[in-house]
């Protein structure tokens, strides 16, 4: 009975967790390995490390997202007028597209 009781006592201050936890250590060539760049990091050997977007495909972006935002004041009143423009969605999406597609660019 005493060694139930001595068995009870000490498992009742033992903490949970070390009963199921087996943690294997870590081989200090592995901490040194996390802190090396990944590929994700290092650019391409074939490419230049500062690409530049083409002047004329730029010019002709942002000339489409000038053209279809100068539309949209026009809808947004249609819209006021209770008709709902059918291509107004298609258009913020094109103009969504299109910003990101410019910021992306210059900002390689």
């Amino acid at each position: 009975m005493r060694t139930a009781f001595a068995i009870l006592l000490i498992l009742a201050f033992v903490p949970r967790g070390s009963w199921t936890q087996t943690s294997k250590p870590i081989p200090p060539g592995i901490r040194e390995a996390d802190k090396l760049p990944g590929p994700a990091d290092v650019p391409p050997l074939n490419q230049s490390a500062t690409r530049h977007p083409a002047p004329q495909l730029l010019g002709e972006q942002a000339r489409s997202l000038a053209d279809l935002a100068q539309s949209i004041p026009g809808d947004i009143a249609q819209f006021n007028n209770g008709a709902l423009p059918k291509d107004l969605n298609e258009k913020l999406k094109r103009i969504e597209k299109l910003s990101k597609t410019l910021r992306g660019e210059l900002s390689n």
